[in-house]
């Protein structure tokens, strides 16, 4: 009997995307606990550019498959799996295992969450990292309420539009910086557009706000900015330093010289904090493990980042404030240009 092959990429050293290999093998097979998922689509982040370009050096080692985010069919189920059933659509994500550009792969039970059936996979996959990124970083580690006021750097990106759409379903007040041709996505986020190339932030943000924002969120990384990321915030401000972008430019000496900075910057007893968020590996991938994706027609075909925002943590409200939180957030007015309220029952 003939076996069983697959085709998956392969990252065999590191460099640019000429690099990448598509290689053909036996099927893989899931093991206890697991669930085989025949792939629909997985997502390009800047995590899987720079560890295949080799900024992160030695992790993962090569050869390796990229695609930490995913959407697919459920295909075969590893003993003691009962939380889904074959052929049922599924995402899982975030997984620094990458993995996903493949036709089939292996994933533990418990990091897939259904996916309703109708919802476009290359859209699905778009949600899980960027927004849970977005949420542990404004909610658990700046810790930000309504009226509070923030500054999203890289506001027209992945996780930058994921702050702002959920900063906005937050109350809070809001500013990000961009390139000028991404100013009209980031108004229409309801931000207030910054011009990095041409304007200082940090008087921008003086002139706008008098005293300064209660927290900055910075993906760019490096001395300078972080420095200058932290002279925006107003007194008892937070600085959340989640990415480090720089090393695209400046190299990898970006990395220790910004850990350097941010040590530096929480011996300053000036009532401002520097914390640092959790990593992927944990609680970002605990609360994913809790979620579920929700799905609402886009009323604006401006952005695919428009079209999907929904989340509900299957746990007991009375168990976690965030899901009652989220929940709160996620009961839009009929009149919200993100789309009428959905029910949370």
């Amino acid at each position: 009997m003939e076996q069983a092959t697959h085709h998956r990429v392969v990252v065999p050293r590191r460099g640019g995307p000429e690099l990448l290999e598509v290689v053909e093998e036996e099927l893989p097979e899931p093991r206890a606990g697991e669930v085989r998922v025949k792939m629909l689509a997985a997502g390009v982040s800047a995590y899987d550019l720079m560890v295949r370009s080799g900024r992160f050096p030695g992790f993962p080692r090569v050869p390796f498959t990229p695609g930490v985010d995913i959407v697919g069919v459920v295909d075969k189920l590893g003993e003691g799996v009962a939380t889904v059933e074959p052929g049922q659509r599924v995402a899982g994500g975030p997984s620094l295992a990458g993995g996903g550009y493949a036709e089939f792969v292996c994933r533990s039970a418990s990091e897939l969450v259904p996916v309703p059936p109708g919802v476009d996979p290359a859209q699905a996959v778009c949600l899980a990292t960027n927004y849970l990124t977005a949420h542990v970083a404004l909610h658990q580690t700046a810790s930000v309420h309504s009226g509070q006021r923030i500054l999203v750097h890289g506001a027209a990106g992945g996780v930058g539009t994921a702050l702002l759409e959920l900063g906005k379903l937050a109350g809070l007040e809001l500013y990000g910086t961009a390139s000028k041709h991404n100013h009209e996505l980031v108004s229409a986020l309801g931000a207030t557009p910054i011009d990095y190339r041409t304007e200082d932030f940090v008087e921008r943000i003086r002139r706008l706000t008098g005293d300064g924002v209660d927290a900055v969120f910075d993906p760019i990384g490096g001395a300078r900015q972080l420095w200058r990321s932290y002279r925006a915030l107003r007194n008892g401000g937070r600085l959340v330093w989640f990415r480090v972008a720089a090393t695209s430019k400046a190299g990898m000496r970006v990395i220790p010289l910004s850990l350097l900075t941010r040590f530096g910057l929480t011996l300053i007893p000036d009532g401002k904090r520097a914390p640092m968020p959790p990593m992927p590996g944990g609680m970002l991938r605990q609360r994913w493990r809790r979620c579920s994706i929700r799905w609402q027609p886009a009323r604006s075909s401006r952005s695919w980042r428009n079209a999907y925002r929904w989340l509900r943590p299957l746990v007991p409200t009375s168990c976690s404030s965030a899901a009652d939180t989220l929940a709160r957030w996620l009961s839009l007015p009929a009149h919200s240009p993100l789309g009428p309220p959905l029910s949370l029952c």
